[in-house]
């Protein structure tokens, strides 16, 4: 029996792997990308849209094709479920949306660490719960960490006194340590805002502390100027007035009141021609 015949036809249903181009076309496999800068038949372009439409799908089909092509060169690795082509690196290059983030500053304890050559050793985040037999997050909802709070019977130490409770304490404890990875937390950032601004993390906590303190002198009548002064308290610098000289040049007088008296006359509001402020008292 020849099948020679329904090979063929069978054959001809499938378009070629073999794609031809007048320009070669720019392939970057580390993007699955095809550049194909041939020109386009602007007669089919400009046909009905069923036709523009498949002349496009057969474009697009053909830059596929030359994708997979190169793709069955590339090296592979095995897998125990299936085979994976290894891509080579971008060549490109593509713009960011974003500019590239600032590496993140370091914390005190990640300095001593690196000083001290510590390795960090990244826990897994579910540990096994034998008493309950199944697995728990290690932090968090219903987390190894909470067990000391979800006990109905704690045991008094030898050494602590019988009649406090036991179960306040714990949350009074936990309570603090929340609160000293709080602060710790807070000082890291403010040391970390001082090195960006170029000043030594204790100049900056000084410079903070002197402007609470000269802020805090406006609580008073006399606006601190009576208050009793602290040990290394700077002085604090105000506005100086500037006053003319009695005896001047009468010229100059009379000028600055004839400027005066031009401004009223022609209703000029936007000049300071009265200290509002100074006429209320």
């Amino acid at each position: 029996m020849d099948v020679s015949g329904i090979l063929e036809e069978h054959k001809n249903k499938f378009k070629s792997v073999q794609v031809d181009r007048l320009i070669p076309v720019e392939l970057d496999l580390g993007l699955l990308a095809s550049f194909d800068i041939n020109m386009l038949d602007q007669a089919k372009l400009k046909a009905s849209q069923k036709a523009r439409d498949n002349y496009l799908k057969e474009v697009s089909r053909d830059g596929a094709q030359l994708i997979f092509n190169e793709l069955f060169n590339l090296p592979t690795a095995v897998d125990d479920d299936s085979v994976y082509a290894t891509l080579p690196k971008p060549i490109t290059v593509l713009p960011r949306e974003k500019p590239i983030p600032k590496d993140k500053p370091q914390t005190r304890w990640e300095k001593f660490a690196k000083i001290k050559g510590i390795q960090k050793r990244k826990n897994s985040r579910m540990v096994y719960d034998e008493e309950q037999g199944e697995w728990r997050p290690r932090y968090g909802y219903k987390g190894v960490n909470n067990d000391g709070q979800e006990q109905w019977l704690i045991e008094v130490p030898g050494n602590a006194d019988p009649y406090k409770d036991q179960f306040q304490q714990r949350r009074e404890e936990k309570k603090e340590r929340i609160e000293k990875n709080s602060r710790r937390r807070q000082r890291n950032v403010e040391e970390n805002m001082a090195l960006e601004k170029g000043l030594k993390p204790q100049q900056m906590r000084k410079h903070q502390l002197q402007k609470a303190l000269v802020m805090s002198k406006g609580s008073t009548a006399s606006l601190g100027k009576f208050d009793e002064k602290l040990s290394g308290e700077p002085k604090i610098k105000g506005i100086k007035r500037k006053f003319d000289p009695l005896v001047g040049s009468a010229d100059k007088e009379k000028s600055k009141n004839m400027d005066i008296l031009n401004r009223v006359a022609k209703g000029d509001t936007k000049a300071t021609v009265l200290n509002v402020r100074k006429a209320q008292r």
